[in-house]
């Protein structure tokens, strides 16, 4: 079992930045690859981005491609999302998700455990 728990979600206005954390317990975090999914009020759940285990290889969808970047450290546990320049099309409750393999994938079924979420709020 892995247990994932979000932080660092909160109200912030357009243009701004805000940087989620997402640690992890339970077994083998380094081994994993890691996503971060968001859903917005009446929306699907959407693929944000990811990362390999190793931290080598990234993914992420074009909504967010040179605003937002994942990185994980390994000896804490922990994947981040940084957030820039932000828009209020980004407003959602952040997910992060482990996936028990080592290729990417942007397909939210084929990730194993999730964590409750942090709700992002951006104002115009």
């Amino acid at each position: 079992q892995v247990q994932l728990v979000e932080s660092g979600g909160e109200l912030v206005q357009a243009g701004g930045s805000l940087r989620l954390s997402c640690a992890a317990s339970g077994r083998t975090f380094s081994t994993y690859a890691m996503g971060w999914f968001r859903q917005a009020p009446g929306k699907e759940r959407e693929f944000v981005a990811a990362i390999t285990f190793s931290g080598t290889s990234t993914r992420y969808a074009d909504s967010v491609k040179g605003r937002f970047t994942i990185s994980r450290d390994n000896a804490k546990n922990t994947v981040y999302l940084q957030m820039n320049s932000l828009k209020p099309e980004d407003t959602a409750v952040y997910y992060c998700a482990v996936r028990r393999a080592s290729i990417l994938v942007t397909d939210g079924s084929r990730y194993d455990y999730w964590g409750q979420g942090t709700q992002v709020t951006v104002s115009s």
